[in-house]
């Protein structure tokens, strides 16, 4: 079973291509056009053993909302298209994630019902030139049509961008296992409903 898919999303104000292969080796190839974005879904590759390949053309020149929302969105779509009826999967996954001071814990469900609870109190309003609340945008985007319930707790941290690299590696580790097939599931769908 190939559990890849690309998806790509044109509008007036971004126009993204996204692959993800879920069954992958951490490969990434991105270009969101915003550095420190890039730099946190590579930890969603590379801890969530998923190769991603992500190029966005946005309009950069006005800020960065549209650009770290529309790829939520995408990454959401191509998700969403690559797990298909969800048979066999493990469906919850969970990861907690230190770096250094700071801790944050990562719960997703992929339930079919769009939920996101996001609560980080970050230090600064900016890392770098990324406006933090830009975080909650991508989160919302993503779980709206990956179809997932998504709780996202940073836990402790003094530290921004130690903060926000523990919410991105603890996601992409929660990916991972939610995503793993249960041998013993076999080809059931992990569901009394028998849908998801």
């Amino acid at each position: 079973m190939s559990r890849q898919a690309s998806v790509e999303r044109n509008t007036n104000e971004t126009k993204i291509k996204v692959a993800v292969n879920l069954d992958g080796t951490g490969k990434a190839n991105l270009n969101s056009s915003i550095p420190f974005l890039d730099h946190m879904l590579d930890q969603i590759a590379r801890h969530g053993l998923i190769d991603l390949d992500i190029h966005c053309d946005g309009d950069n020149h006005i800020d960065d909302h549209h650009s770290a929302e529309d790829v939520g969105i995408t990454l959401g779509q191509a998700f969403a298209k690559a797990v298909g009826d969800k048979k066999g999967i493990t469906r919850y996954g969970h990861s907690y994630v230190p770096l250094d001071e700071a801790l944050s814990r990562v719960v997703i469900d992929f339930s079919g019902r769009p939920g996101l609870e996001f609560n980080c109190e970050f230090t600064r309003a900016s890392i770098g030139q990324f406006d933090v609340d830009l975080f909650f945008e991508f989160f919302q985007g993503f779980v709206n049509h990956a179809l997932v319930t998504l709780h996202i707790d940073n836990l402790k941290g003094r530290n921004a961008h130690h903060q926000a690299e523990t919410i991105f590696k603890a996601f992409g580790r929660a990916l991972r296992m939610a995503l793993t097939l249960d041998e013993r599931q076999g080809s059931v769908i992990p569901s009394t409903k028998g849908v998801l």
